[in-house]
């Protein structure tokens, strides 16, 4: 019998991975696999591997949990009888994404709901929770131990019968009546990795004060709390049918302006999922429109592994190619690609030339915002008049060119911090305001907002509150809906294949009326630097890199001298409605030249990320004003 303990107080192992390990073994009920896998770490000596796993108690950010599923070192014990790259178990870990810290959130999550519900006397009602998850590596493990431990705690859980959507999740939330809601995934992330992400009520991800409730619970619980639900049972969990799908394919069908324009000019699209969820909604909802569409078969295999591309990230152009090529082949001019949990989407379009050229989420959601804006407009929908009661919502860093559109139209337009929760957050402020003037207006009445019918609902949020028209964020996500309330690739699908047709009814292609839009508005370029510090002491070095700014803020970088600083973290910053903005570790630097950029650590990867924005006056052509911009990005 092997002395773990001794290996432990012996060994190279930082001291905090030192004192967790011992403490994890102390627990009293540990599955078999679990102690075997770290005896074999300990016994090999993999160090790096047992820091990076132990040094640190996984913590439960504003979002959930995400992070590694499968060790860089997968042991025996983890990999079972698995004769695949995917083992039989997730790997051992307290910062790791398993069964135990899966089990964890789940408990944390229940407590802050069934408090929320006896604050709010409805201390008799079972908590309901609906659950929906991607196609990675123990996505349906970790959904269906979601839902047992939901069910052995006292709650009501729901389940769909297979891999959904993001959005749909973020849907079905409020469709269904549940308190909360959980996604299992990792978006983009690498295949090794998974997540678990909360929602509340509302639909939205999780803000405060809920969130940090349920961080307050996470931090409570211990492992002798998570073991006795680790089995999983799934006797008491309902499983959802169709008529969840068809409610939400409805919704997203509600976000096309023109349906007359995109069934006389629809446009040939090459579609891909890259082995994620996308296909299960997106296809419905371009049949229901006629839309001509293929798929690229190689990658519409829900594939954890995500063997055909490096990155399952649609923002990286290689995720493209396979579909870029097909298009080519095939003669189509539109190339649409959603990520494995279908909230993000990236469009290639082919020129007059016949190339096909990538647009970044920036320019794709600026086309979409001119264009909706400019057909609201002249349906009358959108006027003079009442455009102060329309807004377009984005976060700090996605590009200013948005600003710009939305000015131009008279429509206010919003900043906000990373994150769509954020985006979520001021919908959501909008629908409160809405039901507080009507009750006032109307001597007590309450109106029942995801039941009133949609174009009357905006009718009332026009006139009497403010209507969300737009959300987007730089990172290939935006939604036009205020009944889901997080990003949607399947209804940003249908907008852009609008877009195209308004293109091609003006016998245009969509880079033409990005260039239109550059003559317009001026052209604005954009970069972003991602620097990864994956390693037990990375979240530390980002952390260091941060408080350098705040302790010696830049003066100059490069020739131009730096005009404004804004640290997020200190004093108090609003919104234009005037809403506090939260406290951030989060900078923005305005440069005499008139570029800009921002510092702020990836609230889901461990990397530092800079975000760089420069706007130019068109000089003699596009091509000479893009080079010279793209010299002072650089």
């Amino acid at each position: 019998m092997v002395d773990l303990k001794s290996f432990i107080a012996s060994s190279k192992l930082l001291d905090s991975a030192r004192k967790n390990l011992s403490e994890f073994l102390d627990c009293k009920g540990l599955p078999k696999w679990a102690s075997e896998s770290i005896s074999e770490l300990l016994i090999n000596q993999e160090y790096d591997e047992l820091n990076d796993r132990f040094f640190k108690t996984s913590e439960f950010g504003t979002g959930g949990i995400r992070g590694r599923t499968v060790g860089r070192i997968v042991t025996k014990a983890e990999q079972g009888t698995n004769d695949h790259p995917i083992p039989e178990h997730a790997s051992i870990g307290l910062v790791y994404v398993n069964d135990f810290n899966i089990v964890r959130a789940t408990i944390a999550l229940f407590k802050h709901c069934k408090s929320f519900l006896n604050k709010h006397q409805r201390m008799h009602e079972r908590p309901a929770l609906v659950i929906s998850r991607d196609t990675r590596c123990f996505s349906k493990h970790f959904c269906e131990l979601c839902a047992s431990t939901w069910t052995r705690l006292g709650g009501h859980a729901m389940i769909f019968d297979g891999p959904r959507s993001t959005p749909q999740l973020s849907f079905s939330v409020r469709y269904l009546g549940a308190i909360a809601g959980v996604m299992i995934t990792a978006s983009h992330n690498p295949w090794h990795d998974n997540g678990f992400k909360a929602y509340f009520a509302d639909g939205a991800q999780m803000v405060d004060p809920h969130a940090s409730s349920v961080i307050a619970e996470f931090n409570k619980l211990t492992l002798e709390d998570i073991v006795k639900f680790l089995d999983v049972d799934l006797s008491s969990v309902s499983i959802l049918n169709d008529y969840a799908d068809k409610a939400y394919l409805d919704a997203v069908a509600e976000t096309v302006l023109d349906e007359r324009l995109l069934k006389s000019h629809s446009p040939s699209v090459v579609f891909t999922p890259l082995h994620g969820v996308g296909a299960i909604s997106a296809l419905p909802a371009m049949d229901r429109f006629g839309i001509r569409y293929t798929v690229v078969d190689a990658q519409n295999d829900q594939d954890p592994l995500f063997s055909t591309v490096k990155s399952p990230n649609p923002e990286n152009h290689e995720a493209l190619a396979l579909a870029v090529d097909q298009a080519r082949k095939c003669g189509a001019n539109v190339v649409l690609a959603t990520d494995p949990d279908d909230d993000r989407v990236a469009l290639s379009a082919r020129n007059k030339s016949g190339k096909f050229e990538y647009f970044s989420g920036n320019i794709a959601w600026s086309l979409l915002l001119d264009y909706r804006l400019s057909t609201l407009q002249r349906t009358g929908f959108l006027n003079s008049e009442n455009c102060q009661h329309f807004a377009v919502i984005k976060t700090f860093v996605t590009t200013p060119l948005i600003e710009k559109i939305a000015a131009n139209y008279g429509v206010k337009c919003i900043n906000t911090l990373t994150g769509f929760k954020w985006i979520g957050d001021k919908i959501n402020d909008y629908e409160n305001s809405l039901i507080s003037q009507i009750f006032q207006k109307e001597g007590g009445l309450v109106i029942d907002y995801d039941k009133t019918e949609t174009k009357k609902r905006r009718e009332l949020l026009r006139d009497n509150s403010t209507l969300f028209l737009f959300g987007c964020e730089e990172s290939y996500g935006c939604l036009s809906s205020d009944i889901v309330r997080d990003k949607d690739a399947n209804s940003a699908v249908l907008m852009l294949c609008e877009l195209a047709a308004y293109a091609a009814q003006n016998k245009k292609t969509i880079c033409d009326l990005r260039n239109e839009l550059f003559d317009k508005y001026g052209f604005f370029g954009e970069s972003v630097l991602n620097i990864y510090y994956d390693s037990a002491d990375g979240a530390q070095k980002i952390a260091n890199i941060l408080d350098s700014y705040r302790a010696d803020p830049p003066k100059i970088v490069g020739d131009a001298a730096v005009v404004k600083f804004v640290d997020f973290q200190q004093g108090t910053i609003c919104d234009r409605d005037g809403k506090k903005i939260e406290k951030q570790n989060f900078f923005f630097i305005e440069l005499a030249n008139g570029c800009r950029y921002a510092v702020r650590a990836s609230g889901t990867e461990p990397k530092l990320k800079f975000y760089m924005f420069c706007e130019s006056i068109l000089q003699a052509t596009l091509a000479s004003t893009r080079e010279k911009t793209d010299r002072q990005l650089d």
